[in-house]
């Protein structure tokens, strides 16, 4: 079982666990703790049509940004509705608050010889990082089990990555030659899976929002947000309010829940998302990790209120978990047997949901990151 971290009060305290994760996350320092097969039987199990993948973004479509389609059901009433994105703002209540995600996405696929893609997912205080090897055939990316402790992998420009031990089945804790970071901005591609049918330039996969980069990849809810969109959302009075989840290598294989991450909950959002609830109004998560990192600062506080908290999370938002601090959620589609599902069930429960997907396969909504999007409210 994954290992919930509950955020400290002390928000330098929790500054002290982001930089020495292993404090904080006991999976990142004994990989045995951090079980693969956590496939549920449970989750929803449907079947996607090729052709609701998204293939490609908006823009290639001859759309905007904030053209794609808003699927939007409700808890209370279990109605179902089909608006455009840019109604956004009319859904949403004077007083409402929308928590967003500041992370920047990288371009953190290198290709190196023989077909190999290494994914680079996680950066460390001590420099090292959590990568994923990945093995490219017929523009197919899958995961390659090889690799071996010690091992030297030879990357474009001269670059070398050392391989140091196994975190996960899937994850590697590696060392690179050069700065991480420089070396991607120069060399490396956005993370690109087989649905989506050509390489698009790494501006595709920023969001609005996007202030601080660490994101292997990108926090897709928030990409049909624009300026114009944001600036509808404060003339209605809805607050806009950041924290920071840097999103590791997302899990397509069905079943896996998702890896720990970085996060950062500052003081001032905080304060306002307890303002908010106090106040009568919603705090409304811009995708599955904000709600993952508002959770994660909730889980030792009275009453689902929100600590200031950063730190590493490994805690997983399901069914039985419930929600305490967050009450709508706006998130993409997700694929057949996701984990995200499951959070998705615990805002909606397992009958609407089902329904909604249903809707969406009949109505031609589009999956995956440059897909329409959902909003789930109470």
């Amino acid at each position: 079982m994954l290992i919930d971290i509950a955020a400290p009060a002390d928000h330098e305290r929790a500054k002290h666990e982001l930089a020495n994760p292993e404090l904080a996350n006991p999976e990142l320092a004994n990989p045995e703790l951090a079980n693969p097969e956590l496939a549920n039987p449970e989750l929803a199990d449907f079947v996607l049509p090729a052709e609701r993948e998204a293939h490609d973004p908006p823009e290639a479509r001859g759309l905007a940004r904030d053209s794609v389609r808003l699927l939007v059901s409700r808890r209370a009433s279990g109605e179902v509705r089909h608006h455009a994105f840019t109604d956004l703002p009319g859904l949403l209540l004077p007083g409402d608050l929308l928590v967003v995600n500041t992370t920047g996405t990288l371009p953190a696929q290198v290709r190196a010889a023989g077909g190999l893609a290494v994914h680079f997912s996680t950066a460390r205080p001590d420099g090292s990082w959590l990568v994923e090897l990945r093995q490219v055939k017929d523009k197919i990316s899958m995961p390659n089990g090889r690799g071996h402790p010690g091992q030297v992998i030879p990357l474009p420009a001269g670059a070398w990555l050392t391989l140091q031990n196994r975190v996960t089945a899937r994850l590697w804790r590696a060392r690179l030659s050069v700065a991480v970071v420089p070396y991607l901005l120069r060399h490396g591609l956005p993370i690109r899976y087989s649905y989506v049918r050509r390489d698009w330039p790494l501006s595709f996969y920023q969001t609005v929002f996007a202030a601080r980069p660490g994101s292997a990849e990108m926090p897709s809810a928030s990409r049909p947000f624009t300026p114009e969109v944001v600036t509808a959302l404060a003339t209605r009075g809805v607050l806009i309010a950041p924290l920071t989840l840097h999103c590791g290598v997302s899990s397509l294989e069905a079943g896996e829940d998702p890896y720990p991450e970085p996060y950062d909950v500052p003081p001032a959002t905080a304060r306002l998302v307890n303002h908010v609830r106090a106040s009568g109004g919603r705090v409304i998560a811009a995708g599955t990790t904000v709600v993952r990192a508002l959770e994660t600062a909730a889980l030792r506080t009275p009453a689902g209120l929100v600590a200031p908290a950063a730190g590493w999370t490994s805690h997983v938002v399901t069914p039985e978990t419930g929600v305490r601090a967050v009450d709508g959620l706006l998130t993409g589609l997700h694929e057949p047997r996701s984990s995200h599902l499951r959070m998705l069930t615990a805002f909606a429960g397992p009958d609407l949901l089902a329904r909604c997907y249903a809707e969406a396969i009949d109505a031609g909504y589009l999956w995956h990151e440059f897909g329409d999007v959902h909003l789930l409210l109470p």
